[in-house]
């Protein structure tokens, strides 16, 4: 099958964002024709400015629609496409030049109807940025599940880089209206109708997430409401490795409580796992701040998502 790409992109309030995506998508090393959508949610900041300046050196569509969430903006940006195969993008991205060359190899070698690829920090990141990357990304904070193909089983796509095929969608319907893991939501289904996914290691993308930690803490919350409305609708998907935040949240509690009462012993333990995260974090940023902010996004995350998950598994 010859593929043919489509790009689509959800955005809301984010023209500079778009600026910089768009930007690194003209200079893609990529010689074959492919399309951009950029799917507007109502947003009051818009960025069709933005777009018209990309119209001579991309072939790019810009829609606005009332705002629906991310998933169902993805929805309507297939609709749309005239291409066979998908790729969604979140706007806070930055594409590598060699990214389409990337997935198009890759999917020729062994296609799949769906991919996910990992994501990284670009050296122009802030120091909290490069921070919460490497504590969405590490294998000893999240297994390495976002994107360290030594470390996952059958691979999970996530929507801030993945692909899916025109016959997986129209299959599938897209994107379900979950606000939330919208996207586990959707890989779900597409193992269900007898699609395969793959990840795509090479195709990778340098993602700004957040900017605050309050933003990473309140991301990180949702994602752990998520999980258990997952597990319950999946039940097959359900694993005990999701209780692990929660745990880690309750039992650093207990510590504080026994270290007062003159017992540092599980305190200690608590304070080598620290100690890791940041040995290897300055092995991999090669920076010494970054590695201390690492120890603060890391149980920023492991506190937002473990709450959100007794939240949502108690009530």
């Amino acid at each position: 099958m010859k593929l043919n790409f489509s790009i689509i992109i959800p955005v809301y309030n984010r023209p500079n964002e778009i600026d910089e995506l768009l930007e690194s998508l003209s200079k893609q090393d990529f010689h074959e024709d492919f399309e951009v959508l950029i799917i507007e949610d109502g947003s009051s900041e818009k960025c069709d400015v933005v777009v018209e300046k990309y119209q001579e050196d991309l072939n790019i569509r810009y829609f606005f629609k009332e705002n629906s969430g991310a998933g169902n903006s993805r929805n309507f940006g297939m609709q749309e496409a005239f291409g066979n195969y998908f790729i969604i993008l979140d706007s806070d991205v930055i594409l590598p030049n060699h990214y389409l060359s990337a997935v198009k190899n890759q999917l020729e070698i062994s296609f799949t109807d769906a991919f996910g690829g990992p994501d990284a920090a670009h050296k122009s990141f802030t120091l909290l940025q490069k921070a919460i990357n490497y504590s969405m990304t590490s294998l000893l904070t999240t297994g390495g599940i976002r994107g360290k193909k030594n470390a996952v089983g059958t691979f999970q796509p996530r929507s801030f880089n993945m692909g899916i095929s025109k016959i997986a969608f129209e299959k599938t319907q897209g994107f379900s209206a979950m606000k939330i893991a919208e996207d586990i939501d959707l890989t779900f289904r597409l193992w269900q109708h007898g699609f395969k996914t793959q990840l795509i290691e090479a195709a990778f993308v340098y993602h700004k997430r957040r900017t605050s930690l309050q933003q990473f803490f309140n991301q990180t919350f949702q994602f752990g409401k998520a999980r258990p409305f997952l597990n319950q609708k999946y039940p097959k998907s359900a694993k005990l490795t999701y209780w692990f935040p929660s745990i880690f949240i309750i039992g650093f509690d207990i510590s504080i409580f026994l270290l007062i009462f003159g017992f540092p012993e599980l305190m200690l333990i608590y304070a080598f796992y620290f100690l890791l995260i940041f040995l290897d974090s300055l092995f991999q940023n090669k920076n010494l701040k970054v590695a201390f902010v690492s120890i603060i996004t890391t149980f920023t995350q492991f506190y937002g998502y473990g709450l959100g998950f007794l939240k949502s598994q108690l009530t």
